[in-house]
């Protein structure tokens, strides 16, 4: 077993801990801390902080115009057509996980690692992804569209981890990390106010009207990128009823409401699926869908067709977002998943 490394920092206590146990286990131990915009300049300097603290050497990789190009674009135009993206699922396989596996391969590391709370198993030659084992912390949901190429060649030493014991590692090691509190915003926005970030790349999002459940305009949104889907709460207009937002239509720069009682979808419409082991998904099967990244697996019966896939949910579940991913899992084993295109 090759027993080079290159471990992706984060300045976080997951990605140094994630290095330390490495070192404790005997590897050759190199990390990586990727700058991928503006914001990632503080990310950068804690990264050199525990690559010193550890002993170990750090590479640096800009990947300032990829992530611009791949994600950034991409976040800021879903939000301008009324979705709601998943910037994490479109980064991984299209950003991170190739910049990692460039830097392994020009530094001469064999395998890569990362803090990521989730397992792998080694099946038939091929390398199946899994639920952690502290299901709280579990990011499987985001790493579902890695394929072979990196899964094949990941280290994912948190996965049986909870996070008093990652925190108890890294302070064990002396890292500054150890008391970090977990990081909760968009990495490049690093003060979570996406709407105000598109507006200020962007411009303003236009005003428009808000449909009541009944099909009459009741009152003015502030842009359609301040909203999402499922939303109840800070629309700013009374009705004298609960509602929620229904429909983001983009085209007519229309809200659509309903009543809170009306918020059950029990079919939901994927496409650009994908799957780790890069094999065809079955025409029926039945699987448990993940549809947000903190919700647990439901049951549901899959039906593909093309590159995309129909999920009759087994019992009715609160309405979702176009643009989120829903990912599909056997137990603890993801077999892959899809990007939300509408639901009813």
């Amino acid at each position: 077993m090759s027993k080079r490394v290159l471990v992706a920092l984060s300045g976080g206590v997951d990605s140094a801990a994630c290095a330390h146990l490495l070192k404790e286990a005997g590897y050759d131990v190199g990390g990586v801390v990727l700058k991928m915009s503006p914001a990632h300049e503080e990310t950068v300097a804690a990264a050199a902080d525990a690559a010193a603290a550890l002993g170990i050497p750090l590479f640096v990789k800009d990947c300032s115009e990829q992530f611009e190009a791949e994600v950034v674009s991409y976040f800021t135009a879903a939000y301008k057509a009324g979705r709601t993206p998943n910037p994490c699922t479109r980064c991984n396989p299209a950003v991170k996980f190739k910049a990692l596996l460039e830097t392994a391969e020009e530094a001469g590391y064999e395998k890569l690692a990362t803090g990521h709370y989730a397992g792998l198993e080694e099946r038939g030659g091929v390398t199946l992804l899994k639920r952690a084992a502290c299901l709280k912390r579990d990011q499987s949901y985001m790493l579902y569209r890695l394929g072979q190429d990196v899964l094949s060649r990941l280290l994912l030493p948190l996965a049986a981890m909870d996070k008093a014991e990652v925190r108890a590692a890294a302070e064990r090691a002396g890292l500054a990390a150890a008391n970090k509190p977990d990081s909760q915003e968009i990495c490049f926005i690093p003060d979570n106010d996406y709407a105000g970030f598109i507006e200020r790349r962007d411009g303003p999002s236009p005003e428009g009207e808000f449909i009541s459940p009944d099909g009459a305009a009741c009152g003015r949104h502030r842009g359609i990128l301040h909203y999402t889907v499922g939303q109840r709460k800070r629309l700013g207009i009374a009705l004298g009823e609960p509602v929620f937002i229904r429909e983001i239509d983009p085209a007519e720069n229309r809200i659509y409401l309903a009543r809170g009682g009306e918020d059950l979808i029990q079919t939901v419409f994927l496409g650009e699926l994908t799957a780790p082991d890069g094999k065809p998904f079955s025409e029926r099967f039945r699987a448990g869908v993940k549809l947000r990244s903190a919700a647990q697996p439901v049951p549901a019966e899959v039906f593909c067709t093309e590159g995309r896939a129909e999920v009759r949910l087994d019992q009715p579940h609160r309405v979702v977002a176009k643009g989120q991913s829903a990912v599909f899992y056997d137990g603890d084993y993801v077999l892959g998943g899809g990007i939300i295109e509408g639901a009813e």
